[in-house]
C-alpha cells in the first residue's frame, strides 16, 4: 500500500483541512463582526449639538528640519537650474 493511500494518514489530512477551515470560517466571521462595529454611529451626538458647530481647529504648519545634506543637495539643484 502507498503512503499516499494510507488510511491513517487520509484521516489525519482530512481532520487537518477541516480544522483549517474552521479556522478561516471563524477569521472571516470575525473581521466581519468588527467590520459592523466599526460601521456602526452613535445619533445621539448628532441630537446634542443641534445649533452648536463644535469647536473649530486651526490647521498647523509642519515644521521639518532640512538635514546640512539635504540643504547642499537642494543648493547644488537650484545652481543647475540658474
Amino acid at each position: 500500500m502507498s503512503k499516499k493511500n494510507d488510511l491513517g494518514r487520509r484521516k489525519r489530512q482530512h481532520e487537518f483541512e477541516l480544522q483549517r477551515e474552521k479556522q478561516e470560517k471563524q477569521k472571516k466571521e470575525k473581521k466581519l463582526q468588527m467590520k459592523k462595529n466599526k460601521m456602526k454611529v452613535d445619533h445621539n451626538d448628532k441630537k446634542k449639538k443641534k445649533g452648536v458647530s463644535g469647536f473649530a481647529v486651526g490647521k498647523r504648519k509642519l515644521k521639518t528640519k532640512v538635514t546640512p545634506l539635504a540643504k547642499a543637495k537642494a543648493a547644488q539643484a537650484m545652481e543647475v537650474d540658474k
